[in-house]
């Protein structure tokens, strides 16, 4: 007998939703089903505790790389912060007290790995199989597993075979001491512009191995004062128009610059000369700055701020290697010019899985006959309706979706979801429904409104070909952004055509 044979269950769900993932977009829509009086919830996540990224992610230097008082829900704001870019014990620490007030470790259990979800048509509902655990089954699912929750490893000849310590910056080792240590960083990505700077100080000597340079732009970073924090705590006005401000100043040149790159391309070259001056000042050497220096468009990778990044490869004992790695053996890394840096710490900030099977989604998701939602996007380009359902999966969210996260803070694609859901789930409720499914009609309109607005993006009009970017999925389209501004996309949260849907 098969194994969903055994574990089958019954025809009546055990919960009303589950929601798998602990972070914040699962905690958002956690706050938002009980908004509408629905506490028949089960989460699940596969770590030890609550926070996603913030709980899982703990190297050196670790931060936020959009001002705090916008990484946050706008509904919550935290007086607390201690710097503009709060560090991420602080976010850490954000996590617990919204799931403190609004009461959500009740629904949450942990140390629940999801093996893989199946639709039941006939019983209009979902089950999940945790690894370890019986199957469990609810009317409705959430996903809510991230974009970057996959440690991904690369895959270079040789590294198992390397004899020193070795560590994904996922998955960071606090019990290890730096201290002394002749280092190689593999990655030059968001991650590493926080690393470096705190740990080749530590070290004896760090070589730094780059695939593709990262735009950096100046990071106006301060310690919030004291004062300051008072009156955000005495008058939550003034940290909402603190929010405003820094959200309008992030969307008009890093989000407009670019979705219309076709329009206002002075926008996204205007941020490029910011890049390169704010290197000039800090990097006299013109060889190193020519390798730091990216040869695609500002805006086809994720770029990001750091005043400190750019001053650690001034440091006599760091190396910035910019040949390809040919293969690594117990005591270095060889490059493909044949040379050998003998080295006996190998640290990996290779970011995470993307589009690779095993992410998106990171377990198989089967819906209406059987189809597999990472097989059928990987064959039909991927897509998703307002970026949060797809057509064939009925009763479904899926929060890390195609064409959703709007370029921003990502609380305003996780508060645009919640609104989603809420008229979704209010509707169904109204009709007294037990499924609904997006109409492939309107998803299909909605793709070709997605695509129709990317041909001004920076991903069309700009050169991202050597970029190297997550923004591009296999097909070569940008889907991971949502090319439409910011206030639309929480605009179309709340007004999109509920007969785009069909309940029964």
């Amino acid at each position: 007998m098969s194994r969903e044979k055994e574990r089958r269950p019954s025809a009546v769900p055990d919960h009303e939703v589950i929601i798998v993932g602990a972070g914040f977009g699962g905690m958002g829509a956690a706050i938002q089903l009980n908004r509408m009086g629905i506490d028949s919830i089960l989460m699940l996540d596969r770590a030890t505790d609550l926070g996603g990224t913030w709980h899982l992610n703990t190297y050196p230097g670790i931060a936020v790389d959009i001002a705090s008082v916008t990484y946050s829900y706008s509904f919550e704001p935290n007086p607390a912060w201690s710097r503009l870019y709060a560090p991420g014990a602080e976010l850490k620490k954000y996590a617990d007290h919204v799931a403190e007030k609004y009461r959500l470790r009740r629904f949450m259990r942990f140390n629940s790995a999801v093996e893989k979800t199946v639709y039941d048509e006939a019983g209009k509902f979902w089950t999940v199989y945790p690894a370890g655990q019986p199957a469990v089954t609810a009317r409705v699912l959430i996903l809510a597993t991230g974009y970057l929750s996959q440690p991904k490893w690369p895959e270079i000849r040789g590294l198992d075979s390397f004899a020193g310590k070795v560590m994904h910056t996922a998955e960071w080792d606090h019990d290890y001491d730096l201290d002394g240590k002749r280092a190689a960083v593999i990655g030059t990505g968001a991650t590493s512009v926080q690393l470096l700077p705190e740990i080749a100080p530590r070290l004896a000597h760090m070589d730094v191995y780059q695939r593709t340079p990262i735009w950096v732009v100046p990071k106006a970073d301060v310690a919030i004062p004291p004062r300051m924090r008072r009156i955000f705590s005495i008058l939550p006005v003034t940290q909402k128009l603190a929010r405003y401000a820094s959200s309008s100043i992030l969307e008009a040149v890093m989000v407009t610059g670019a979705l219309y790159n076709k329009e206002l391309p002075v926008l996204t070259r205007g941020a490029e000369q910011l890049a390169r001056a704010h290197m000039r000042r800090v990097i006299k050497d013109p060889e190193l700055r020519r390798k730091l220096t990216p040869d695609y468009s500002f805006g086809c990778k994720r770029p990001t701020f750091s005043n400190t990044y750019y001053p650690t490869f001034n440091r006599p004992n760091v190396e910035l290697v910019s040949d390809l790695v040919d293969h690594i053996e117990p005591d270095g890394i060889v490059t493909k010019d044949g040379r050998k840096r003998v080295i006996d710490t190998l640290i990996l900030a290779t970011g995470f899985k993307f589009w690779e099977k095993g992410n998106f989604p990171p377990f198989p998701v089967l819906g209406r006959d059987g189809r597999e939602l990472g097989e059928w996007w990987g064959s039909h380009t991927y897509q998703a309706y307002e970026g949060i359902t797809v057509p064939g999966f009925p009763n479904l969210f899926n929060l890390p979706s195609p064409y959703s996260f709007t370029g921003l803070s990502y609380f305003f694609t996780i508060e645009a979801h919640m609104k989603h859901i809420a008229r979704c789930l209010g509707e169904m409720k109204r009709q007294q429904a037990q499924s609904f499914e997006v109409d492939r009609a309107a998803n299909d309109i909605y793709m070709q409104k997605m695509r129709h607005n990317l041909r001004s993006s920076v991903f069309v009009n700009g050169n991202c070909g050597s970029s190297n970017s997550y923004y591009f999925n296999p097909h070569g389209e940008a889907a991971m952004l949502r090319p439409t501004p910011t206030p639309v996309a929480l605009w179309s949260a709340d007004h999109f055509p509920l007969a785009h849907y069909h309940f029964q």
